[in-house]
C-alpha cells in the first residue's frame, strides 16, 4: 500500500485567478511505513505572492525566480504519485491548484493519476466535530511536535501531517495493516495465521493503590458536576434490558 502525503505552497489562495504554486513536497508511506523516499521541489510562479500568502511562506519572489517552472517538473510530479493514494490536509485546495497547473499544460487532472483522495481535514471534522482542526491544532491534539514550525512550508508540513495521519487512523485496523506490512516486507506471503483463542492472556487486577486513586479521580468528577458521573453508573443487567425488550 503506497500512499503519499502531500501539500503545497502557493501565491495566493484562488488558482481560478491566477495565483500558481510555489512549492510542493510529497512523503511516502509504504504499508504505513516512511520510506524516505520524499519529493520536494520550489517551483518559480512567474507571478509575485499576495502579500498574506508571502506572510504566511516567507518564499520571496526573488528566491524563486531562478528555480524550475512548473511546466519542467510536471512529469516528475505525474510519475511519482501514479498508483499511489494522496493524503492531503484540505484536499480540495491543493488538488485544485495542482488541476489547474497541469491544466495550463493540456494534462488531465491529478485523479488521472492517484489512487484515493484522503482529506485529513473532513476526516478530522468528523473525529473532533465542534473543534479546531488545523494542522497545528491536530499535532498538539496528538502530542506532536511543531515547534521548529515558524513558516508553513510544503515538506515540512506534509512530515507533520504523515504523523498526524498515523496518530489519526492507529486503530485496531491499522494494527493489522501493520503487521500485514511487516510480513510481506519479509516476503513471508504464507505466514501461518495466530489463532486467538489459542493464546493465554494475562488479566492484571489493579492493586489497592490504584483502585485508591480511581476512587479520588471519581470523587473529583462528581465534585465537579454536583452529582454522579457516568463513570459510577452501572449497565443495566442483560436479562432485564431482555426482559423489557419481550414485554
Amino acid at each position: 500500500m503506497r500512499q503519499l502525503i502531500l501539500d503545497t505552497e502557493t501565491t495566493g489562495l484562488n488558482a481560478r485567478t491566477g495565483d500558481r504554486i510555489l512549492e510542493l513536497g510529497c512523503v511516502e508511506l509504504v504499508n504505513r511505513r516512511l520510506t524516505g523516499n520524499n519529493l520536494h521541489f520550489y517551483i518559480n510562479p512567474e507571478r509575485d505572492s499576495d502579500p498574506g500568502a508571502l506572510a504566511v511562506h516567507g518564499l520571496t519572489t526573488e528566491f524563486l525566480s531562478d528555480k524550475p517552472k512548473f511546466a519542467d517538473i510536471a512529469d516528475q510530479i505525474r510519475d511519482f504519485i501514479q498508483g499511489a493514494d494522496l493524503i492531503i490536509h484540505n484536499a480540495p485546495f491543493d488538488i485544485g491548484f495542482l488541476d489547474a497547473e497541469f491544466a495550463l499544460l493540456g494534462l488531465p487532472p491529478v485523479s488521472t493519476y492517484c489512487g484515493e483522495i484522503i482529506d485529513t481535514l473532513a476526516r478530522a471534522k468528523q473525529m473532533f466535530p465542534g473543534k479546531r482542526n488545523s494542522l497545528d491544532a491536530l499535532c498538539d491534539r496528538f502530542g506532536i511536535s511543531n515547534a521548529h514550525r515558524t513558516l508553513h512550508g510544503a515538506l515540512l508540513d506534509s512530515e507533520l501531517l504523515a504523523e498526524v495521519y498515523l496518530a489519526m487512523t492507529r486503530g485496531q485496523e491499522s494494527l493489522v495493516i501493520d503487521m500485514l506490512g511487516e510480513s510481506h516486507a519479509g516476503g513471508e506471503a504464507h505466514a501461518p495465521r495466530v489463532a486467538i483463542e489459542s493464546l493465554d492472556l494475562v488479566v492484571i487486577a489493579a492493586s489497592d493503590d490504584e483502585l485508591a486513586a480511581h476512587q479520588e479521580v471519581l470523587d473529583g468528577l462528581d465534585k465537579a458536576i454536583r452529582g454522579t458521573s457516568v463513570w459510577r453508573l452501572e449497565p443495566a443487567p442483560v436479562s432485564a434490558v431482555s426482559d423489557e425488550q419481550a414485554a
